[in-house]
C-alpha cells in the first residue's frame, strides 16, 4: 500500500526541501509521516505539561520507523476566563481548535495522527477535528493535577470565595485556598468537564487501554504516550481510522460510561459535536434514556469525595467498563485493532489493576488516608445511585430540553414550584444572589447566555454562590440557557433551548410567574402568572401573546470569533456546533 504522504511528494516537488529545511533528514523523508497535535503551550496547567508528551510520543513515532511532525493549537482555561467576558470564548474555542486540526491535516496530508490533550475544549476540539481528518489516529490524554493540602482542589474555590464575599471567612484563609488549589500541572482534579472528556475519549475507544486521566506526573503516562506513538505507525498500514471505530455502539458506550461517573453535563455539548463530524445523531434524549436505571459509581468530586487523582489509582475506565461491562457493546472496534472486550480482559491478564494497586499503596502514604478501590470506585451491587447522573427536562419553558445534574443536586429540588425571578446577564443575577436580594422558593434565570447570546459561558460563579449558600442552596433553582461548569453543583438547570436569543420560551418569563421544576417527570413548565396557576391552554396563550410583543435584543458581538460563532452556532440540546444550513 502506497502511503499518502508518498503520493504527495510525487505531485509536490517542493515538499522534500521545504522539510529538509525544517530539519528533516532526507532518509526521513519516506517514512510514515505522523501528525504530532497539540495544544500544548503556558495557557494552563492542563497545557503546560504536554511537550513532554510530544517528545515522547514522537520517539515512539521515530522508534516504529515513522517521522512525527509538531503541530500545535492551544487552548485556553475556563478557570482563568471566569469573571469576565473572556468566558465568552471558551465554547467558541472549541471549534477554533478544531478548524485549525483540519487546516493543518488536509494542507499537508499525513499518514496518521496523535492527538494530546487535556482540558474543557482542548478535548473535545481534538476529537471533532480527528473526526474531520478522518486519519489513522490515537488520542493520548494530558491527566490529572495532584490535589493539594488537606485533599483541596480548584473546584472548591468558588466556595471559598462565596465565602469571603459574604464575611464568613478571611482574606488569608481564602489566599491559602488560592495558593494551595493547583498543585501540579494536569486537567483539574476534580470529575469536571475536562476529566469527563478524557474518560469519554477512552470509553470511545480512541486511547490505549487503560490511559486515560492518569496523574500528569506519572511515569505511565509518559510510557502511554510512547507507546501511543508507535501504535499511529501501525495504524498507518493498517489503515484502521476513527470512523471505523466511533459508531452508534461506541457512543452509547460513552454515554454508560458517563452515567457511571457522574460526567459533565457538559458533554451533552461535546458528544453530539463529535457524533455531528462522523455523520451520527446524538440527542439529549439519547443520554437521558441511557442514564434512566444506569449505575453511578464513581464516589469523585464534585459530586462525590475523593480527587480524580485517584482515578487511575482504582483502575481507571477499565474498572469502571468491568463493572457495568453487561450494559455495555463489548464487541465495539477500538484503536488497538481488538474489540473492548478483548482489551478488558487483556488488561486482567498483563497486571494492570496490580500495578494500580500499587499506586494507590503509595498515595494512602501521601496523603495519610487509607482507602480502597471499593471506595472510590463502587461495585455495580453497591453504587450510590441507580438512575445515571443527569436528566434532561421538558415542558413549554423548554420545548427542546434542559440539562439538570441530579447527582449533585438537593433532594428538596427534584420537585417544586417556584417564583420566577429573570435577569438578562449573569453579571445581574450574581450581584442578586450574593446580597440576599432572591429568596427562597425562586427560580433565578440568566438567559440570553446561550451560544447565539453571549458564546454559552459557564455560570460558575453564581451557581457556585448559591450551592455554597447554606439556604438558598436547598431552596432555588437556577435556570439558563447558558452552562455550568464541570464542577458545577445544586440546583441548577441549563443549556434551556431554544434560547432566549433564537426567541426560546425562556425570553418569555416574567417576573412571579410560577415555574414548575420535576425532575423524575422530566418536567420544566410555566404554569401560571403572579402566583397564579394556569391551564396548559391558557398558558400557551399567554406565552403566544408575549411572543408578538418580544423583541429580539441586539447581538452582542459585531466582529470577530464571537459574531462567527453566534451566527452559525445550532442549539445547545445539538452540540452548539458549527450549522451552515
Amino acid at each position: 500500500m502506497e502511503l499518502a504522504s508518498q503520493k504527495l511528494r510525487k505531485i509536490a516537488p517542493e515538499l522534500d526541501p521545504l522539510r529538509i529545511g525544517t530539519g528533516w533528514k532526507p532518509e526521513d523523508l519516506s517514512k510514515p509521516q505522523v501528525m504530532i497535535e497539540s495544544t500544548a503551550g503556558d495557557s494552563h496547567p492542563g497545557s503546560g505539561h504536554l511537550m513532554r508528551l510530544v517528545e515522547a510520543a514522537r520517539k515512539g513515532i521515530n522508534d516504529a520507523g515513522g517521522y512525527g511532525a509538531r503541530y500545535f493549537c492551544t487552548d485556553i482555561c475556563d478557570g482563568e476566563s471566569q469573571g469576565h467576558d473572556g468566558i465568552n470564548f471558551s465554547l467558541a474555542s472549541r471549534e477554533m481548535i478544531a478548524n485549525m486540526i483540519e487546516i493543518h491535516a488536509n494542507a499537508t496530508p499525513f499518514d496518521a495522527g496523535v492527538f494530546i490533550a487535556s482540558c474543557d475544549k482542548g478535548m473535545p476540539g481534538n476529537l471533532i477535528g480527528m473526526a474531520r481528518v478522518n486519519i489513522p489516529s490515537v488520542m493520548v490524554t494530558g491527566g490529572t493535577m495532584s490535589a493539594g493540602p488537606e485533599l483541596l482542589t480548584l473546584e472548591q474555590l468558588g466556595m471559598y470565595a462565596a465565602k469571603y464575599e459574604r464575611g464568613e471567612i478571611d482574606e488569608a484563609k481564602l489566599n491559602w485556598a488560592k495558593h494551595n488549589a493547583c498543585p501540579s500541572c494536569g486537567a483539574c482534579s476534580f470529575i469536571g468537564t475536562a476529566s469527563t472528556m478524557q474518560i469519554m475519549a477512552e470509553a470511545l475507544g480512541l486511547t490505549l487501554p487503560g490511559s486515560a486521566l492518569l496523574p500528569a506526573t506519572s511515569p505511565d503516562l509518559i510510557d502511554y504516550a510512547y507507546n501511543a506513538g508507535k501504535r499511529a505507525v501501525e495504524l498507518a498500514y493498517e489503515g484502521l481510522k476513527p470512523s471505523d471505530i466511533v459508531t452508534m455502539d461506541s457512543l452509547e458506550n460513552a454515554i454508560m460510561v458517563h452515567a457511571a461517573i457522574s460526567g459533565s453535563t457538559n458533554c451533552l455539548l461535546h458528544l453530539p459535536a463529535i457524533a455531528h463530524e462522523y455523520g451520527l445523531t446524538i440527542t439529549g434524549d439519547t443520554f437521558d434514556r441511557l442514564h434512566r436505571g444506569a449505575h453511578y459509581i464513581l464516589d469523585l468530586r464534585p459530586a462525590g469525595k475523593w480527587p480524580a487523582e485517584f482515578f487511575y489509582y482504582a483502575g481507571g475506565v477499565p474498572a469502571i467498563m468491568e463493572e457495568i461491562r453487561g450494559v455495555l457493546h463489548l464487541d465495539a472496534m477500538t484503536i488497538t485493532g481488538k474489540t473492548l472486550g478483548e482489551n478488558l480482559d487483556a488488561l486482567k491478564a498483563n497486571g494492570f489493576y496490580e500495578r494500580c494497586q500499587k499506586w494507590l499503596e503509595e498515595a494512602n502514604k501521601k496523603y495519610g488516608i487509607n482507602i480502597t478501590r471499593e471506595d472510590i470506585i463502587r461495585p455495580y451491587d453497591k453504587a450510590i445511585g441507580t438512575e445515571g447522573s443527569i436528566a434532561v427536562l421538558k415542558g413549554n419553558l423548554a420545548p427542546e430540553g434542559a440539562v439538570i445534574k441530579h447527582t449533585a443536586c438537593p433532594k428538596e429540588m427534584y420537585k417544586a414550584v417556584l417564583n420566577a425571578r429573570p435577569f438578562d446577564s449573569e453579571e445581574e443575577c450574581l450581584d442578586a444572589v450574593l446580597h440576599h436580594k432572591v429568596q427562597k422558593g425562586d427560580a433565578v434565570f440568566i438567559r440570553y447566555e446561550g451560544p447565539k447570546g453571549s458564546g454559552m459561558p459557564e455560570m460558575f460563579y453564581t451557581s457556585e454562590a448559591i450551592s455554597s449558600d447554606k439556604e438558598l442552596g436547598r431552596a432555588i433553582a437556577l435556570i439558563t440557557d447558558g452552562r455550568f461548569s464541570g464542577a458545577s453543583t445544586g440546583p441548577v438547570i441549563g443549556h434551556c433551548s431554544p434560547e432566549a436569543m433564537a426567541g426560546g420560551p425562556i425570553a418569555l418569563v416574567e417576573e412571579g410567574d410560577m415555574i414548575e421544576l420535576d425532575v423524575f417527570a422530566r418536567k420544566l413548565n410555566i404554569v401560571g402568572v403572579k402566583g397564579e396557576r394556569k391551564t396548559p391552554e391558557d398558558m400557551d396563550a399567554i406565552l403566544a401573546e408575549r411572543k408578538k410583543n418580544w423583541k429580539p435584543h441586539a447581538k452582542k458581538y459585531k466582529r470577530g470569533v464571537l459574531r462567527l460563532f453566534s451566527d452559525l452556532a445550532a442549539s445547545p440540546m445539538k452540540g452548539a456546533y458549527l450549522e451552515y444550513e
